[in-house]
């Protein structure tokens, strides 16, 4: 151990973030451990490592006694005063001692102490790094696939895309660049587990917080979002300034902010509509791009009936029932659809049962 030594240390503190003292504290550690494993000790023995030069102090704990019967473990009172005139018959005294290769074990020991805490901090930089992320998006690059998972390079380590969170409809290829939403982040003996998403619906939420100024500074509000991951996504938005329209803020001029986040969900189709607090209105604006009637909802079971025309009842109940499963996420109302045809017939045979 030398200033040599102290030097390399100070640079890997700096390179890796890691507190020096910490790294020191462990190699005395870890030298007094090599010391009673390799000279078969069982004294209790104290390695101090100089800040400054390196230089390594080892010492064992003796009793002072009058006579010494057991070199190993006492200490003659001469010898004892020869340090410190203080010292009395049975008090415990550190002695200097130089055991045998010791210059070996302890360059051994120090390399392995460093590179283990190396690995050990790295993985706790990493874990801070993105359990901060938690609920949010980051950056990945896609890099293999195990068995059914995607692995996603982010930064210096990899998450994992698991299958129920990977879309159907995308091709996970090789060095693609892609946003995905962390998920939950682990802390486990061999470093940080990360899982990521590609389906979770804060997914797109969050990229458009990203992507719109007027959600980050708070004047427009994404109230609810209703997502099946690679079809389709709707958003509600309200705007806390009646000057601004949080769906014309949304999507941006001639569409550039939405196209945006369209392209990042592979062509994902997203629906943007005006948040209400008045069910009816808010109902009516869900099942968008279709035309409502009329909206009548039930506030003990939180339901609706909702009659559009004729020609727009496939639309609004959408492709194998789509945007009605999505306006009824979305509202968090249960919504029955007729058209209006079907609902004159309806009100007819209620009418004609009454009669009779």
């Amino acid at each position: 151990m030398n200033a040599e030594f102290i030097e390399a240390l100070d640079q890997i503190s700096r390179e890796k973030g890691i507190d020096k003292e910490i790294l020191l504290e462990a190699i005395e550690t870890s030298l007094v451990s090599a010391c009673k494993k390799n000279f078969g000790s069982t004294q209790d023995i104290r390695v101090i490592m100089d800040r400054d030069n390196g230089r390594v102090t080892v010492s064992v704990q003796k009793t002072v006694v009058e006579e010494v019967s057991n070199p190993n473990a006492e200490i003659s009172l001469q010898e004892a005063h020869e340090m410190n005139h203080a010292y009395e018959i049975g008090d415990l005294v550190y002695v200097e001692v130089i055991p045998k290769d010791f210059g070996r074990i302890a360059a051994q020991t120090a390399k392995q102490v460093v590179v283990q805490r190396i690995r050990e901090a790295e993985r706790d930089l990493i874990y801070e790094q993105y359990i901060h992320k938690e609920k949010d998006i980051v950056n990945g690059i896609v890099q293999r696939k195990e068995r059914r998972n995607v692995m996603i390079r982010l930064g210096k380590t990899e998450a994992i895309l698991a299958p129920n969170e990977q879309v159907a409809q995308e091709d996970y290829v090789f060095n693609e660049r892609m946003k995905v939403y962390v998920l939950e982040v682990k802390q486990n003996p061999k470093g940080p587990q990360i899982f990521v998403s590609r389906t979770h619906p804060e997914l797109v939420k969050r990229l458009f917080e990203q992507e719109v100024p007027e959600i980050q500074n708070g004047i427009v509000e994404i109230k609810s979002i209703a997502r099946e991951a690679g079809a389709r996504t709707k958003m509600a938005v309200y705007s806390n300034n009646p000057d601004v329209d949080p769906v014309g803020a949304c999507v941006g001029q001639n569409g550039t902010r939405v196209n945006v986040i369209v392209n990042e969900l592979r062509g994902e189709k997203i629906d943007i509509i005006h948040w209400a607090e008045d069910p009816e209105e808010f109902i009516a604006a869900a099942l968008s791009p279709s035309k409502v009637i009329d909206v009548t909802v039930n506030e003990e079971d939180k339901s609706a009936k909702v009659i559009v025309p004729d020609y727009q009842l496939s639309l609004a109940i959408g492709k194998e029932g789509q945007n009605a499963r999505l306006a009824a996420k979305l509202t968090g109302w249960r919504i029955d659809i007729k058209s209006e045809t079907q609902a004159k017939d309806t009100d007819s045979s209620i009418n004609s049962i009454v009669e009779e």
